[in-house]
């Protein structure tokens, strides 16, 4: 399944760059991943995704039903890869298509997603400090999804670009433990 998804969200991409070069727009690159976001995002939810995949209802109602609600409101091309994958029974595929063309748009305009976790929620300014010290080290610009969960106890966990970095209490005492025990201190 990833091997078609990865062909479709190539393919897709390259109509992106094709178009970001022939308008020279950085606007059209926010507008089109903003629409893959929102596509992604849509077709995850219970009751779309139960419309997609139900065998009941066929492409064509499928299609009409889509169409009606995104035509004029979504990226041509991205409607497009919908139909497509609607036509072929492959709706399965949509989501992994949708977020690997998301990554690869993301990384062509230089941007990261980071998830952010932390005992209590974070201020606006702390998010932002947190996206400015990320995006000076990343070289990259940074959006933060933040979750506020009481079980961390204090400090934050960050999940970006692959990496993770733990700045909890819970990690910093576990260290500490371990490091009093290897001195012989305990």
């Amino acid at each position: 399944m990833a091997q078609l998804s990865a062909i479709y969200a190539s393919a897709l991409f390259d109509l992106f760059l094709e178009k970001t070069k022939e308008t020279g727009n950085s606007g059209y690159a926010d507008d089109f991943l903003e629409h893959a976001v929102f596509m992604r995002d849509m077709l995850k939810e219970d009751e779309c995704h139960r419309i997609l995949l139900h065998p009941h209802i066929s492409s064509a109602e499928k299609r009409a039903f889509f169409e009606d609600a995104l035509a004029g409101h979504i990226h041509v091309d991205l409607l497009g890869l919908l139909n497509l994958a609607i036509t072929k029974n492959r709706e399965a595929f949509l989501v992994p298509a949708f977020n690997e063309l998301i990554g690869m748009v993301e990384r062509y305009q230089r941007k990261a997603r980071a998830k952010v976790i932390s005992a209590v929620p974070l201020s606006g300014a702390q998010i932002a400090a947190l996206e400015n010290m990320l995006s000076g080290k990343l070289d990259k610009h940074v959006i933060i999804t933040h979750v506020a969960d009481p079980n961390v106890i204090g400090g934050i966990y960050i999940y970006v670009d692959g990496h993770f970095i733990d700045r909890t209490v819970k990690t910093r005492l576990r260290e500490l433990k371990s490091s009093i025990i290897e001195g012989g201190g305990l």
